[in-house]
């Protein structure tokens, strides 16, 4: 199944991407909305270009180009809440959440695209919410403490956006091609940013990185033009050759792939990334983490 090893690739680098937008968050922003000006000028940027290599198709529609649109907008949504989270949290805790998304993907192409869900597939989408539930809990005060973080919340609404652009995205691509489906979704997806990011303090933050030529602007030339093009390539890739809620599903073991490599290197340097690397704290994460990915799998099933 080439949709299957698509998804894996896929998955893996875009677990890359979360690391090196923690990187720049941790390391040289001051403001929330930094990286999210700077993901929205490089997206619509890249949209652009792509837009222009593509052309526009003799046999393309409307309404076919506003589904691409849509699936950019509604990526874009998800994407600034993602962000705004990542600003506080962890990013291991966070990217894990956001990867339930395949919960919602399932549910809507059951609407939308009439995919069937077995009862494998119901039983993993409970898991992979369990497993999300858990990976952000915080159980500073021992056990009778535990409660979910606010986080939580947002990130499921960024979950079902997310899961929500993968199926919308599916439809525009069983009539455009993919590449002028990529450009309009990064369009959209950069012009989201921009209006949400596009602030005096996130600003000048942006313009102090090119005056101090900061390495922080390497970090997002390679993920925002290399890295993230890469998987969100693949991504749609796969989508057009096999179902929605199968390749999202497959996508979601990115939330192990972000805490294997967040761990790794917050093991080898104390302090990165603003990683609690705690043995409680690694157990926890890697349990509900790998209760997601199986949750997954079996949605895969």
């Amino acid at each position: 199944m080439d949709w299957l090893l698509l998804s894996l690739v896929s998955a893996g680098v875009t677990g890359i991407v979360g690391i090196s937008d923690k990187t720049v968050i941790y390391k040289y922003a001051h403001s929330p909305m930094t990286l999210p000006l700077l993901i929205g000028m490089s997206q619509t940027t890249v949209g652009i270009v792509s837009l222009a290599i593509s052309g526009i198709p003799t046999d393309v529609t409307l309404m076919t180009s506003l589904y691409a649109l849509a699936s950019g907008s509604l990526f874009g949504c998800a994407g600034i809440i993602g962000q705004r989270v990542l600003f506080t949290q962890e990013v291991s805790r966070t990217i894990p959440v956001t990867q339930s998304s395949p919960i919602f993907a399932a549910l809507l192409a059951l609407v939308i695209l009439d995919e069937s869900i077995s009862a494998v597939q119901w039983g993993g989408i409970i898991a992979a919410v369990l497993g999300s539930a858990l990976i952000s809990a915080d159980i500073s005060r021992g056990i009778r403490g535990m409660f979910l973080k606010r986080s939580f919340y947002l990130l499921m609404v960024s979950a079902f956006l997310f899961g929500a652009a993968n199926v919308i995205g599916k439809v525009a691509l069983a009539e455009l091609p993919l590449l002028y489906t990529h450009g309009l979704r990064m369009l959209a997806l950069g012009l989201i940013f921009l209006s949400f990011a596009f602030r005096k303090d996130s600003w000048s933050d942006v313009k102090s990185y090119f005056s101090n030529r900061s390495p922080a602007l390497l970090f997002v030339f390679i993920n925002e033009f290399i890295t993230a093009q890469l998987g969100l390539m693949t991504l749609l890739w796969a989508l057009s050759l096999g179902p929605a809620s199968l390749v999202s599903a497959v996508v979601g073991v990115r939330a192990l792939f972000t805490v294997l490599y967040s761990t790794v290197i917050a093991s080898i340097w104390t302090g990165a990334l603003g990683e609690e690397t705690s043995r409680g704290s690694i157990a926890i994460k890697l349990t509900s983490t790998l209760i997601i990915v199986l949750g997954i799998t079996a949605v895969a099933i």
